[in-house]
C-alpha cells in the first residue's frame, strides 16, 4: 500500500477530525490532552509565533520540559513553515548557546519550573544567551507569554508548508564531538511514524509509553507514531525508575518503548516490579547486546520483544524487528529496514559491497533519511554521497533475510597491539557476569600496545565484585588482547541525551593514568 505523505500539521489535524476526544497525550504530572485539544493548542501557539514575526524557514529553539506544550509547539512551529529546534534540557549554558547560535534561532521558547525542584529551563536559557552574542536571535519568551494571534494568518501560512520542507532540526548526541544539527523533513518524519505504526501493529486501543526525552529524535517520532495510530502517548516527563512500574500499571500501557537498557533495566530491577500488573503490555522495544535482551525479555514474558537500529540521521528507526520474526531473530538482530528504506554493507576501505553476515560499514538511503547537517556542508558531503547513500560510520551485518545487526562504531574500535578490537564484543562478554549491570568499554593509552581496553562498570542492584574478579572472568574466555586491563566502577554515567559519553570516559582513564605515572598496563594471561 502506498504510504500517505502529509505535513505534521495535517497529521494531527486529520487525527483530530476523526476522533477529537481521543486521548493523545498523558504526562505523569497529571496533564492530559485529547487530540482535538492538541490540534487547537498548536494553532493557538502558531498564531502567537506569527505575531512575534516568525516566518517560514526561521528556526525556533524549544527548551522545554516534556509536556503537552512542547508537543503542541513543535507542531505549531512546523505548521507555519518554520523549523523546530528541540534543545536538550540536560545541556549546560555553553551547550545551549552552541545550539542557539549554530541553528541561527530567531526565537527561544522556554518555561519556568512548573513544580518545586524542577529544572529552571528559563534561567538556563537566559544564562546561555547572555554568555555571548547570538546574532540571529530576536527574542526569548516563555510559553506563558505566547498570547495567541490571528488564526486566519495561521491558515494562510500552513497552506504554503510542503512535505519536503525541513520541519525539525535535531542536534545529534555528540558522543565524540560537538553536536551536529540534522535536518529532518515533514515527509521523513511522517513516513517513519507511519512505518512504526505499521510495523508495531498500533491501533487506537494502544497506550504507548516511553521515557525517551522529547528533544530526542526517538521521542519525537514515537509521539508522531502515536498520533498516526490515534493511540495515547504516555510520558513520565522526568524519568524516575522508582515511579515507572506504577505508571505502567495505572495507565494500562500496552506498548513499552524502553529503547535503552540504562532506562529499562533500572525499572525491571525495582523490587515492586514483580507485584505490578503489566499484563496489558504486548510489545517491548529495547536495544542491547543479546545477553541483556534475553534478560529483559524474561522479565516481561507475555510481551513480544523487538530491537532496532536507529540514528538521528534516519529520523530514528532505520530497522526494527517484525512481530512475526522468530524470537531468536528478534533478540539477536536489529530487525528489517523500515518501509521504503534501502541498506548496504560495504568494506570501509574499498567501498565494495560485502556478502551477508559479513561486518562492514552501514549505508542507507530512502524517504526517512535526513537532508544534511545544517550549516555544515563539509560534514554533509562526507556523509551523503552523490547517489544519496548516507555513510553512517556504524559497523553492522545484514543476514540473508535482510535483518540488520549493529556491531560497533568504526570509531568505537580499539587498536590493541595491531589487533582490531570491538568495544561491543568486550561489553557483551562482561555482561555475562551476574554482577554487571551496565558496562562501557573505552580505549586507555598504553606505551606497549598503543591502547588497551578499559571497562567502566555499574553493578547490578545488590551485587558486588572486584575488578580483579571481572578481569579473571575474561581471561581464557576471550582473546587476551580483548581482556580489559583496567576496570573502574561507577554509580552514574556521563550522558549525552540517552547515550553514554564515551569520550568523557576515555578522558577520565587517560587523566587518571597520567596522574599516577602509569604508561603500561598490567599483563594478562594468554
Amino acid at each position: 500500500m502506498r504510504p500517505r505523505v502529509t505535513t505534521l500539521h495535517e497529521l494531527v489535524d486529520e487525527s483530530a477530525a476523526l476522533a477529537p476526544d481521543a486521548e493523545a497525550l498523558v504526562f505523569a504530572d497529571g496533564e492530559r490532552l485529547g487530540v482535538g485539544a492538541l490540534a487547537d493548542r498548536s494553532v493557538h501557539h502558531a498564531a502567537a509565533l506569527l505575531a512575534l514575526g516568525v516566518a517560514p524557514g526561521d528556526r525556533v529553539a524549544l527548551l522545554l520540559p516534556a509536556s503537552a506544550d512542547l508537543v503542541a509547539l513543535l507542531l505549531a512551529v512546523t505548521r507555519i513553515g518554520a523549523v523546530a529546534v528541540p534543545v536538550n534540557a540536560r545541556y549546560r549554558p555553553d551547550e545551549v548557546r552552541h545550539v542557539v547560535v549554530h541553528s541561527g534561532a530567531v526565537l527561544v521558547v522556554t518555561a519556568p519550573p512548573s513544580t518545586p525542584g524542577a529544572p529552571d529551563l528559563d534561567d538556563l536559557a537566559r544564562r546561555a544567551v547572555a554568555a555571548g552574542p547570538a546574532p540571529e536571535l530576536r527574542a526569548l519568551v516563555t510559553v506563558g507569554q505566547l498570547a495567541g494571534g490571528d488564526r486566519d494568518a495561521v491558515r494562510d501560512a500552513q497552506a504554503g508548508t510542503r512535505v519536503r520542507d525541513a520541519a525539525v532540526l535535531v542536534y545529534t548526541s555528540g558522543t565524540t564531538a560537538a553536536p551536529k544539527g540534522a535536518l529532518l523533513s515533514h515527509e521523513a518524519l511522517v513516513r517513519l511514524a507511519a512505518g512504526i505504526a505499521e510495523r508495531m501493529a498500533l491501533t487506537p486501543a494502544d497506550r504507548i509509553w516511553t521515557a525517551i526525552p522529547l528533544f530526542h529524535g526517538g521521542g519525537i517520532t514515537f509521539a508522531l507514531a502515536a498520533l498516526t495510530a490515534r493511540a495515547a502517548f504516555v510520558h513520565p516527563g522526568f524519568f524516575d525508575p522508582a515511579t515507572t512500574p506504577a505508571l505502567l500499571e495505572s495507565e494500562r500501557v500496552t506498548v513499552a518503548l524502553a529503547a535503552f537498557e540504562t532506562i529499562w533495566m533500572p525499572v525491571l530491577d525495582r523490587p515492586d516490579q514483580p507485584d505490578r500488573d503489566w499484563s496489558r503490555i504486548r510489545l517491548v522495544m529495547a536495544v542491547g547486546v543479546p545477553e541483556r535482551l534475553r534478560t529483559m525479555a524474561e522479565r516481561v514474558p507475555q510481551a513480544v520483544h523487538v530491537s532496532c537500529v536507529a540514528m538521528t540521521e534516519s529520523s530514528a528507526f532505520l530497522a526494527l524487528g517484525r512481530l512475526d520474526d522468530p524470537p531468536e531473530a528478534r533478540l539477536t538482530t536489529g530487525g528489517h529496514p523500515m518501509p521504503g528504506m534501502s541498506v548496504r554493507v560495504v568494506d570501509p576501505d574499498t567501498g565494495a559491497d560485502l556478502p551477508p553476515d559479513t561486518p562492514g560499514e552501514l549505508l542507507f538511503r530512502g524517504p526517512t533519511a535526513f537532508d544534511g547537517y545544517f550549516r555544515d556542508p563539509e560534514a554533509t558531503a562526507a556523509t551523503i554521497d552523490a547517489q544519496r547513500w548516507v555513510h553512517t560510520g556504524d559497523v553492522v551485518t545484514v543476514d540473508g533475510d535482510g535483518r540488520v545487526t549493529f556491531r560497533t562504531r568504526l570509531k568505537d574500535m580499539l587498536k590493541v597491539g595491531g589487533e582490531n578490537v570491538s568495544a561491543a564484543e568486550i561489553e557483551n562478554h562482561l555482561l555475562t557476569h551476574p554482577a554487571v549491570g551496565v558496562v562501557a568499554v573505552v580505549a586507555a593509552p598504553d606505551a606497549r600496545y598503543v591502547e588497551v581496553p578499559a571497562a567502566f562498570v555499574q553493578l547490578a542492584p545488590g551485587a558486588s565484585v572486584t575488578a580483579e574478579e571481572l578481569i579473571a572472568h575474561c581471561v581464557g574466555r576471550i582473546a587476551s588482547f580483548r581482556v580489559p586491563r583496567y576496570v573502574r566502577f561507577v554509580d552514574a554515567w556521563p550522558m549525552s541525551g540517552t547515550k553514554i559519553r564515551k569520550v568523557e570516559l576515555r578522558g577520565r582513564i587517560a587523566e587518571e593514568l597520567a596522574a599516577a605515572g602509569i604508561t603500561e598496563a598490567p599483563r594478562v594471561g594468554a
